[in-house]
């Protein structure tokens, strides 16, 4: 799909209406896509059971309990039931390769990227994503009346795919929504937490389900507890999905559950609650060489790579909208990676060009949880735009040689996709990413547990009723600009907000 297509989908100021019949695979899939071959490898890999992942896993790593991580992966999600993670291949000058979650997505991208496995499955992971977790959400008794419809706020390509797709497994005609963050008047409103679109006639329909790829601060205009049933719930976000403070501490709750079986959730060594004057001394605590990030952005948005003075000076110097950071080691190359306490770890890489180029590279998991666990749906790496040199001259930008997100937002708000630097899971591209067979079952165990971290952690903070436990989330993230922006999304809701009693 082009970028004006696009731009003219989010601007439109009322639902399409998508009827059943109407998946294309040309409108939902990269053309690359179309023409690839699915790796035998990764094929194999995704039609594995969860059981003979478990004993791979536990044969290479014998002090994993195979009981506790089959509880894991059946785990059934009560409200992150659609995921994705990204992840970097690591290793040590010792030589102790470890993959690495960077951070977790909720409403993630994955299915127009990844290669399809038969021709007779032409919707392929849009339709298992909707089967897995979407028919379920909407078959369950109490719901409100009304139709179903898809919100978006990019990634049109895989929002009318999947609005498509569920048009062709209800039977129904489906409303494709834009809701952008900007708009003043958006064909999207919730009246008592009843989400109501705008048909082309002007009339405004009720809903009784709705599956979300709004991705975009998503909590500053939908509802935390809503009457119209949807997927993922803005909740998730709040809790870790979009959210990379509260997902810190989500972790860390959740690993010492954890301990006792031998599995843990890895990520990069992360400071959260950081203040912006603050940001300097710890990336000095990291060798000066770290990772800042906005909390609550998304698409390669708001990290700053720091690897130099002039790099921290310019981030300093800019104007955010929020009052809490995040700082992480930076993963680099050997000379010039962060110190963390397990050590210096630095990137694995492509394998190198004929140039003998190697580039940094991660790795996306998408994953889906429903009635019998969770299952692997989309995999696809992404490369940096330059490669990773051996040593830095502090000449060029870091987050030309370590940023690898594909996304591009314009200056009229519309996104595009630096597709030139995407790597399939197909024949041709899958031999230069240098992950095997064991690699992809880790990066998996590393998808989930980082899920059922955050589907924990939402739990938490939802009251019986649905409604946000305000005092305890402020306890976790305690961002004035981020609450006022809950609080903006909250009007329309019903009871969104759970106010501490008082003493």
């Amino acid at each position: 799909m082009d970028i004006t297509a696009s731009r003219a989908s989010l601007d439109s100021q009322h639902a399409a209406v998508i009827a059943p019949g109407s998946f294309e695979p040309r409108n939902h899939f990269y053309a690359r896509v179309l023409n690839a071959q699915i790796h035998p490898l990764v094929s194999f890999f995704l039609r594995m059971s969860n059981n003979r992942i478990i004993n791979r896993y536990c044969h290479l790593n014998p002090r994993v309990d195979p009981a506790f991580l089959e509880e894991v992966l059946a785990y059934v999600p009560k409200h992150f039931r659609w995921a994705g993670a990204d992840l970097f291949c690591t290793t040590t000058a010792a030589g102790n390769r470890r993959l690495v979650v960077v951070e977790t997505n909720s409403c993630p991208s994955g299915n127009k990227s990844m290669p399809i496995q038969s021709d007779d499955d032409e919707q392929a992971g849009y339709r298992r994503l909707i089967e897995t977790a979407f028919l379920p959400l909407i078959a369950k008794r109490g719901a409100a009346s009304g139709d179903l419809a898809v919100l978006f706020d990019k990634n049109y390509m895989e929002a009318s795919g999947y609005a498509a797709a569920i048009a062709d497994l209800t039977g129904e005609s489906v409303f494709l929504t834009p809701f952008p963050a900007d708009s003043s008047n958006p064909p999207a409103r919730f009246t008592d937490g009843l989400l109501e679109i705008r048909d082309e006639t002007g009339s405004w329909r009720a809903m009784r389900a709705a599956f979300r790829y709004v991705t975009q601060r998503p909590w500053n205009r939908i509802p935390i507890r809503t009457r119209t049933r949807i997927l993922n719930p803005v909740a998730t976000c709040l809790a870790g999905g979009r959210n990379k403070l509260v997902a810190m501490k989500a972790y860390d709750i959740y690993n010492a559950e954890l301990e006792a079986s031998g599995l843990q959730i890895r990520t990069p060594q992360t400071i959260g609650d950081v203040a912006k004057r603050e940001v300097p001394l710890w990336v000095k605590r990291f060798g000066g060489h770290a990772v800042v990030k906005i909390p609550y952005s998304n698409a390669g948005q708001g990290v700053f790579t720091i690897v130099n003075q002039r790099e921290l000076d310019r981030f300093m110097e800019m104007e955010h909208p929020y009052d809490r950071y995040v700082v992480q080691s930076l993963i680099g190359n050997y000379t010039w990676s962060s110190v963390e306490r397990a050590g210096r770890f630095y990137h694995v890489g492509t394998i190198p060009d004929r140039r003998g180029h190697i580039y940094v590279a991660d790795l996306r998991m998408m994953v889906c949880g429903g009635s019998n666990g969770f299952r692997p749906l989309a995999i696809y790496a992404r490369r940096s735009r330059r490669p990773l040199p051996s040593e830095l001259d502090g000449s060029d930008s870091s987050w030309e040689v370590l940023g690898t997100n594909l996304s591009e937002r314009h200056s009229d708000g519309s996104w595009a996709a630096s597709t030139e630097r995407l790597l399939l899971m197909d024949r041709r591209d899958f031999n230069t990413i240098g992950i095997g067979a064991d690699d992809l079952i880790e990066a998996y165990i590393q998808s989930v547990l980082a899920a059922v971290a955050i589907d924990k952690m939402t739990a938490t903070l939802l009251t019986q009723k649905g409604g946000l436990r305000l005092g305890l989330f402020r306890s976790l993230d305690d961002d004035p600009a981020l609450l006022e922006e809950i609080k903006r999304g909250s009007r329309g809701g019903k009871a969104v907000l759970a106010e501490p009693p008082r003493s």
